[in-house]
């Protein structure tokens, strides 16, 4: 019998394990949304009535998978992540809230819990009111949106240092956190490390907007950004020449402070797909984004044993070899309902050269649209699809959003439980 982190690492190196990898919690796109973790812990017996669930990212409104509910679960991960979150302020100390059904959250100290006259829950970053509110969770909202603070642009004077501000040495306390916790995590439990680390991922547009700056300077605005790459190409080369000698550097002192703990270690969060179809040719791909992704993900396959993992939405087919050329080694969330994404056709063409981290059951309608029997049957059919042979972790397809059906969720998870 393999322990969970020795079957993460088989599947990894596309060996066949023991039993099918399962991963929920350990990166920010494989997550619960908080409101199903806490009913989820309800159906199993875990909690109390009331008891609340603490959120370990407050953008989406993550729950966190408490070393009970990974026991229930059979999950093989365990989350290595830093202190900070997307607005700016730590996460270190909580406080209770209620989400608007009712659900009982522990969130940060900082977080703001006030609505204002309209019901909207606004977040300012680093918790200073005296600037612009970066985030709003809507009236009745289950997450946040990034507010657009950019301001007017000037082509004249337009500088790629502005967008550089978020790109510096990690802080030396964040380091010792870090290693403290990978030997707590590695030590106490058998699972995999899977670690979010900033700075790794170039041109994410939930980043750009960048909720954690109090004044943000450059090009900030998401469509702004996009026609960017298109319109202002030196510009985005030079954001992300600087980028990635900073990641570099701070890989090695990461490197320095957990060693090889890590099995896995998330270095893109950019999406490259719409339900369509790429949103650049690869071409484009392979000019604007591969050269800097793979200095990253080099850097890491030269001087440790950590796997690249690449979240990437949408349909990415034409991109893949792309992909495979930067060094990735694992593609999440597999969005097998976008242009392109047929799950054999995947496994055939590209089962040797990625790790399939995700694909298990759709997110956008089986899982919270569905039947139970609907949901069982599509995490059998991937099951059998992705996993002969190793190189495939079961996850949503992205995180489980709030108001899917709690039976649908039981039924994944006794599907996973039954063919595993």
């Amino acid at each position: 019998m393999m322990t969970s982190r020795e079957r993460i690492e088989a599947t990894c190196n596309h060996k066949q394990p023991d039993k099918l990898a399962v991963d929920f919690g350990g990166g920010f796109q494989t997550g619960i949304h908080v409101s199903m973790v806490y009913k989820l812990r309800q159906a199993l017996g875990l909690d109390t009535p009331g008891t609340p669930v603490k959120v370990v990212e407050i953008y989406q409104m993550l729950g966190e998978i408490a070393p009970d509910l990974r026991d229930a679960l059979g999950i093989d991960t365990v989350s290595l992540c830093g202190t900070g979150t997307m607005f700016g302020f730590p996460a270190k100390e909580f406080k209770e809230w209620r989400m608007h059904d009712g659900t009982p959250v522990l969130v940060p100290v900082d977080f703001n819990t006030s609505p204002d006259a309209g019901g909207e829950i606004l977040q300012w970053p680093q918790n200073d009111r005296s600037v612009a509110p970066s985030g709003k969770m809507p009236a009745g909202g289950y997450f946040f949106d990034a507010l657009n603070r950019q301001p007017p642009l000037d082509e004249e004077r337009l500088d790629p240092v502005d967008n550089m501000e978020e790109f510096g040495p990690v802080a030396g306390d964040e380091l010792v956190h870090y290693a403290r916790q990978a030997e707590v995590l590695f030590k106490k439990t058998e699972r995999a490390l899977f670690c979010t680390f900033g700075g790794l991922t170039f041109g994410d547009v939930a980043l750009v907007p960048a909720t954690f700056l109090k004044n943000p300077k450059g090009i900030r605005d998401v469509e702004e950004w996009y026609v960017s790459t298109a319109l202002r190409p030196d510009y985005i080369k030079a954001v992300f020449e600087r980028q990635a000698e900073v990641a570099v550097e701070n890989l090695k002192r990461l490197h320095e402070a957990v060693g090889d703990k890590i099995s896995v270690i998330q270095t893109n969060g950019t999406d490259f797909g719409t339900q369509n179809g790429p949103f650049c040719s690869l071409e484009q791909y392979r000019d604007l984004f591969l050269p800097y992704q793979k200095r990253v993900n080099g850097w890491i396959h030269t001087h440790t044993n950590w796997k690249t993992f690449m979240h990437c939405c949408g349909g990415v087919l034409p991109l893949l070899d792309g992909i495979v050329e930067a060094e990735f080694d694992i593609l999440n969330p597999v969005q097998c309902s976008a242009s392109g994404m047929d799950p054999r056709l995947l496994k055939k063409q590209y089962g040797d050269k990625l790790v399939f981290w995700g694909g298990g059951v759709d997110t956008q309608k089986t899982l919270p649209f569905g039947t139970p029997a609907q949901v069982r049957e599509q995490v059998k059919e991937r099951i059998e699809i992705f996993a002969p042979g190793g190189g495939f972790v079961f996850c949503t397809i992205h995180n489980v959003q709030a108001c899917t059906p709690i039976e649908n969720l039981l039924a994944m998870f006794e599907t996973i439980k039954q063919y595993r």
